[in-house]
């Protein structure tokens, strides 16, 4: 059964499940286990598969994008991952032997790292074999909050690992980060042995040590390939890069070096769909499949004609093309089951948003007029004919900035800043944007108001600036549309220059935590890209830090809800439905709300059907 949005109950008891205690991490269990001899990738097995975005780069510690994340998750290995059909989603061990020993009241974790586990082979190696070790992962967690890489993750780290912080403020007074230096709260006791020491209880970090950035890296090749590492991803995971051109494609091959694992996961309990896939899959050595074709193609109509001509594995359908594929009662037609495609449908655990800079001298700030005239483009957005036309009603109202399914969320919010065109002008006119003779307004001292909206070049770009230059007009506001590439677009976000994008965020763990860092001041130049610095929102972000999952903590998480949508810091979309229709030789896909390298779990048939 995918896992999906259901009614208000069934989301309580997702809601509930998603936040284990850390008594209850620690006993764990491995649903993947060693393989004792190598892995069986099959050269001849190739899956091709589609990115509607380019990458960005292969460092974990410097990428932030979606796409990139998914080459790095099939390259590196963190010391945590999920089990691959459990939901609520349940952390086990990956490179760890097991969940770790939890001590001092939450705040001393010991791991002891598997033996055995290699680096791929790298010249950076000098032709010597190497091994995995505690080392290996006191150097990456340094390296992630090394001022110099300006990683979009290091708020995960900071103010959470005792000493750290004194590390990284020597290193901003020097320019060079200590990495031979003692970090009383980071230390490998021997070779094997991590343990990591906490300033104080962080109920939700073990999560954080599954996220694919917190991998590990070998320093031998950090140092090697400089500012190039992007391009020389080495890790210890089932894949390793074979081809990379930037933007266009991206080949992996299965690791020969790869230590393997026996494909060995629980059904859910009464999913027939689940019964299925353990049928199939059950036993098998993995990797199975021995090469991994990414091909990034932004137009709907083109990755649909691939998919269609057997060019692409499998695909999330396009909305433009969803009457194609489902008849009225959301069933999959009957040309396409004769064909043996199936459908694996679910509500995403993301959010999409489009934020004002609050840096910028037209939509930033906290002044009366400037929260006024954002909260007046949030009123004007029609988000229902965007699901209904522009998404062909493939997404839901996302109603806070925390997603369904992920902690934190309350199923029964009532939004502020509904749709209300006509409030949207009586608030412009009471605040003095008068309308010239044009139509359009200005500002309250006369100055020209004009919004600079950055965006994409896709048809889906397109058809959503119809939108918003629809939705805005309506209240006379002019606005502009700058196009451009993700990545540039993304450098300049972090650097507080982008007046207004939109933006969207997966769950990297299932916890409200994860969304309302987007929002909380000291990201800024991190993973806040709005630059919203607001005095209430960062009190209450930082006493929900402080709490175990409770009403209390939950109660925060609405009161930092609210206090955006008074400031009006986001336009808070939509969460997408994942409609992904798989031809008859991908065997084993089950999508995972947090996980996104399915490959890794997936074999296909050598020989496809016509």
């Amino acid at each position: 059964m995918a896992w999906c949005l259901a009614g208000s109950a069934g989301v309580s008891a997702i809601v509930r499940g998603w936040m284990p205690v850390v008594a209850a991490l620690a006993l764990g269990v491995v649903a993947a286990t060693p393989a004792p001899a190598r892995a069986a990738a099959d050269p001849a097995k190739v899956l091709r598969i589609v990115f509607n975005e380019a990458e960005t780069g292969f460092d974990p510690v410097r990428v932030s994008d979606n796409y990139s994340n998914i080459v790095n998750g099939a390259i590196f290995e963190t010391l945590l991952t999920y089990d691959y059909l459990a939901r609520p989603a349940r952390l086990v061990p990956l490179v760890a032997e097991s969940m770790p020993e939890i001590t001092d009241g939450g705040r001393t974790y010991t791991f002891r790292i598997r033996k055995g586990i290699m680096f791929t082979p790298d010249p950076a190696f000098k032709g010597k074999p190497r091994e995995l070790t505690a080392d290996d992962f006191v150097y990456s967690f340094k390296r992630f909050v090394d001022p110099r890489n300006r990683s979009p993750w290091a708020f995960m780290f900071e103010g959470r690992i005792e000493g750290l912080d004194e590390h990284v403020a020597a290193a901003k007074r020097t320019g060079a980060f200590d990495y031979a230096g003692r970090v009383s709260g980071l230390q490998a006791l021997d070779r094997y042995t991590l343990r990591i020491r906490l300033t104080q209880p962080y109920y939700v970090f073990l999560y954080t040590l599954a996220h694919t950035p917190v991998a590990a890296v070998a320093r031998e090749v950090v140092e090697a390939y400089g500012d190039d590492l992007p391009a020389h991803p080495v890790g210890t995971g089932p894949y390793r890069l074979r081809e990379w051109k930037r933007a266009s494609r991206i080949v992996l091959e299965a690791n020969p070096d790869y230590r393997g694992f026996t494909w060995d996961f629980a059904p859910e309990p009464g999913s027939e769909r689940d019964q299925a896939l353990v049928a199939t899959m059950k036993g098998k050595r993995m990797p199975q499949i021995g090469r991994v074709e990414i091909t990034v193609i932004t137009e709907e109509q083109s990755r649909w004609l691939a998919f269609s001509n057997q060019e692409l594995d499998y695909v999330n359908v396009p909305g433009t093309f969803r009457s194609q594929v489902f008849d009225a009662e959301r069933r999959l037609l009957p040309a396409w089951q004769k064909r043996g495609v199936t459908v694996f449908s679910q509500i995403e655990p993301d959010v999409v948003y489009t934020f004002f800079n609050f840096r910028d001298p037209v939509v930033g700030g906290f002044a009366k007029e400037k929260v006024a005239l954002r909260r007046a483009i949030i009123m004007a957005y029609n988000l229902e004919e965007e699901i209904r036309v522009i998404r062909r009603g493939q997404a839901v109202r996302a109603i806070m900035p925390i997603p369904a399914g992920v902690v934190g969320h309350d199923p029964n919010w009532k939004p502020l800043n509904d749709y209300d065109p006509e409030l949207a002008n009586r608030l412009l006119d009471h605040f003095g944007y008068r309308r010239g003779g044009d139509g359009y307004r200005t500002l309250p001292d006369g100055g020209p108001l004009l919004l600079k909206f950055s965006t994409g070049t896709s048809s889906f770009d397109r058809e959503m600036n119809e939108l918003w230059k629809k939705s805005l007009d309506a209240i006379g506001v002019r606005v502009e549309f700058l196009q451009g590439r993700f990545a540039d677009h993304l450098k300049a976000a972090k650097a507080c220059r982008l007046m207004m994008w939109g933006g969207s965020w997966l769950a990297d763990y299932p916890d409200g935590e994860n969304f309302m860092q987007l929002l909380y001041g000291p990201n800024t130049g991190q993973s806040n890209n709005g630059c919203y610095e607001s005095k209430d929102f960062d009190a209450f972000y930082e006493r929900m830090l402080k709490l175990p999952d409770s009403p209390e903590r939950n109660r925060l998480f609405l009161e930092m809800t609210r206090q955006v949508e008074v400031d009006g810091a986001w336009i808070i979309g939509v969460s997408r439905e994942r409609n992904q229709v798989l031809w008859p030789w991908v065997k084993g896909y089950k999508k995972h709300p947090i996980m996104h390298s399915d490959f890794i779990y997936l074999d296909v048939e050598r020989h496809r059907s016509p």
